[in-house]
């Protein structure tokens, strides 16, 4: 997420909460359906999680901050960064980096300086903050004294010690133009690491009270806030005139609206009351193509879509019992039969849009045989349970397929299994991040930049940011390391192929599908576009 997954993370990545929705009415009066102003346009979200940069790890929060900050760099047809709110991004040895910037000013009127960043980033770096992105400012020098570990005693871990830090050793404000950025070793793709949402400025402002901050977040990108985040409704933002960093919006607005159910948003798109809906609902996929016509879209997406185990959990701890229930699965005729062939079956834990995929890297674990699921679960002794849960957000869109997925499972494993709806994507990430839900659950990731590593770190690190199922293997952790500190593209993607070979031999997570990006949008709309990272391209979307 954009993409998931504090310290151990939301990612990013990002988390998807797919789609998403809970109904708001907008109360924007610039709406097209007001008839007020005909400038701006309004789209679906669901509840973000957080609105501070260094914090917001999930799509739907990704996707307003896209509106109000512009990122050091963007990825261009082939995904290499090119520069946007950043002059120039160099290094001799990929260990010292220096980051010059352009001339911007936030929407709060003062100059976006080099020290701007900095401060931006110590705040997500340091552990007590409980950033969601805390994660990602690890590859900067001195991120372990502002994140002690916690200690393990005799009687198990201890509360962990006070930082000795609040500041990383490797990051500084040369001048007000220019950052140094000292890495703890070598990493070639730390340029595209800066076009992720956690490395966003905030004005000196924002630190007075980052509370009230978020309530109405301050950047220095195309959309300047308009009023506060009404919670569960709406987040309205306005053209803002001063913008510096690329072309101006060819609209006046946004109006993001909270939505918690998408068959609720599907039929605002219908009736004209809603403009751009991010995620055609599973249960209208067979009949939408239809009624909307060629404003029925598709584009390519990074979306990974996983089960995840609770690795807290006795019952999943052998990876016998893993395999046997994603070898239960038929991957084929879910998306056939639910999702009307609008994805793809997953077999590796890397998307295709990504250098260094492999096709069925997780081999027999993966591939649909019944007999031999079955047998695999009574060699390890049966499931330890009355039933296998699954868990999901219930504001996604997910319960047909998670019903189809259990009845797979029931049948062909003959162990009970039920799907368990949590309300919000938030609520759920905020129930698995505690270790308070006892069953698999349902999650999605989109790339935060294009590296294989992206789909690997994150997600399975031990101190990975949205490692949420507590999967953990000194080995992988190594292997990924040594990818980041590798010469060439070449040797860094050999070594998380390695890396990826222990996931498919531990399986902490069933693949089950990529993604493409599958929306509609109204008649008063045009030229509307969804990129690879799930966020509608607002640069050059349209009134018709």
């Amino acid at each position: 997420m954009r993409g998931a997954m504090s310290a151990k993370w939301v990612a990013s990545a990002i988390v998807v909460a797919l789609a998403a929705t809970a109904c708001g009415g907008s109360d924007s009066g610039d709406n097209k359906e007001d008839g007020a102003s005909g400038g701006s346009i309004s789209m679906d979200i669901a509840e973000p999680k957080r609105l501070v940069p260094a914090s917001t790890t999930e799509s739907s929060g990704n996707q307003v901050l896209s509106a109000l900050f512009t990122p050091l760099v963007e990825f261009d047809g082939d995904n290499k960064p090119v520069m946007a709110a950043a002059e120039s991004i160099e290094s001799e040895d990929n260990k010292t980096w220096t980051i010059k910037i352009k001339d911007a000013v936030f929407h709060d009127g003062t100059p976006v300086k080099a020290e701007n960043y900095v401060k931006a980033w110590n705040w997500g770096a340091y552990g007590p903050n409980a950033a969601d992105g805390n994660y990602f400012f690890g590859t900067i020098e001195g991120y372990e004294d502002l994140n002690p570990q916690d200690p393990d005693g005799p009687e198990g871990p201890k509360e962990a010690p006070e930082p000795k830090a609040k500041e990383l050793s490797g990051l500084k404000a040369v001048d007000d133009k220019t950052i140094e950025v000292t890495l703890s070793a070598p990493f070639s793709g730390f340029p595209s690491l800066l076009g992720y949402t956690v490395f966003y400025p905030m004005p000196d402002s924002a630190f007075e009270d980052i509370e009230k901050y978020e309530e109405a977040p301050v950047g220095q990108g195309p959309f300047k806030m308009k009023g506060e985040w009404k919670h569960d409704q709406l987040v309205s933002v306005t053209k803002y005139e001063d913008y510096e960093l690329g072309d101006q919006p060819k609209i006046d607005g946004i109006d993001f609206k909270v939505y918690q159910d998408q068959n609720t948003a599907y039929n605002d798109l219908l009736a004209g009351n809603l403009d751009v809906l991010r995620t055609i609902p599973t249960e209208v996929m067979g009949t939408a193509q239809t009624e909307l016509g060629d404003r029925f879209k598709t584009s390519p997406a990074s979306t990974f879509q996983f089960l995840a185990y609770p690795m807290y959990e006795d019952a999943y701890s052998d990876k016998r019992v893993r395999k046997a229930i994603s070898m239960a699965i038929d991957r084929d005729e879910i998306i056939d039969v639910v999702f009307q062939g609008s994805q793809e079956s997953a077999r590796s834990f890397v998307s295709p849009v990504v250098s260094g995929y492999r096709e069925d890297t997780c081999g027999e674990a993966c591939k649909f045989d019944p007999e031999a699921a079955k047998k695999l679960l009574d060699e390890a002794g049966g499931f330890e349970g009355d039933k296998i849960q699954l868990g999901y957000n219930g504001d996604g869109g997910h319960k047909q397929w998670i019903d189809a997925t259990c009845d797979q499972i029931r049948k062909n494993l003959d162990v009970e299994c039920v799907g368990t709806p949590i309300p919000k994507f938030a609520e759920m990430l905020t129930q698995v991040e505690n270790e308070q839900f006892a069953g698999a659950f349902r999650m999605g990731w989109i790339m935060d930049y294009p590296s294989m590593e992206n789909y690997l770190g994150p997600l399975y690190s031990t101190d990975g940011s949205s490692n949420y199922y507590g999967f953990s293997d000194k080995e992988f952790d190594k292997l990924v390391a040594e990818g980041r500190s590798a010469e060439t593209e070449e040797e860094a993607i050999a070594k998380w192929q390695q890396a990826e070979d222990i996931l498919a031999e531990e399986m902490p997570v069933i693949p089950l599908r990529f993604g493409k990006n599958v929306f509609g949008h109204s008649e008063g709309v045009k030229n509307v576009d969804i990129d690879l990272y799930n966020n509608v391209v607002l640069d050059q979307i349209e009134n018709s």
